[in-house]
Order: structure tokens, then sequence, then C-alpha cells
């Protein structure tokens, strides 16, 4: 079973930046990719940014131009540096990971990693 642990959400004012980090149990060369969700109070949960193992990354348009995603293979570790934050940008952020393992395509979760900006 993969672990998925992010940490590095807080609070911080617009403006701000933080940079979350999502540590994996195991090789990260293993998945497809990784992503980092997000879901904000009565909101459905939204990509925010992805990473293949090969390809290119993926942003939304929300974030383009401020959050930037990144990844540390030795670690087994995905980032997302978050810039110029604004309040609403305040959601509990997911790290996700995509592997085929015989055959079937498997999708892991972080348990999450509240990020709240204030105004």
């Amino acid at each position: 079973q993969v672990q998925l642990v992010e940490s590095g959400g807080g609070l911080v004012q617009a403006g701000g930046a933080l940079r979350l980090s999502c540590a994996a149990s195991e090789s990260i060369f293993r998945f497809l990719g990784m992503g980092w969700y997000r879901q904000a109070p009565g909101k459905q949960r939204e990509l925010v940014a992805s990473i293949p193992t090969a390809g290119i990354t993926n942003y939304a348009d929300s974030v383009k131009g401020r959050f930037t995603i990144s990844r540390d293979n030795a670690k087994n570790t995905v980032y997302l540096q978050m810039n110029s934050l604004n309040p609403e940008d305040t959601a509990v952020y997911y790290c996700n990971a995509d592997r085929v393992r015989r055959g079937a395509r498997e999708t892991y979760w972080g348990q999450g990693t509240q990020v709240t900006v204030s105004s």
C-alpha cells in the first residue's frame, strides 16, 4: 500500500507564499504521475497541478504563473510552491499518485493539508 504524506500547509496572509511537500513511501518512478488537488468548503475537489513521470506539467488556469509543481526523485517527494496566494486559494490540499499495477490503474491520496489565506 502506497503512503503519501503531505506537509507544509498553514495560515498565510494574502500575497504570501507556502511550499507543500508530498513524500511517497516508494519510488515515485513507479507512478504514472503525481499531482496536487484541493477542496474548498462546499466545493468539489479540483486539480491544481500535475507532473507526469514522463511528460509536461499541467496547471489549473487559476494558479498558472503563481504555483509551481516539481519533483525530487531521489527523495521520492513532490512539491508545490505557491506564491502570490489569495483567499480563494484557501482549501485542503491533497497529494495524488497514479500507477498501473497488474494491469489495473491504482490511485492513491494523502491525508490532506490545510492552507488558509487571510485577506
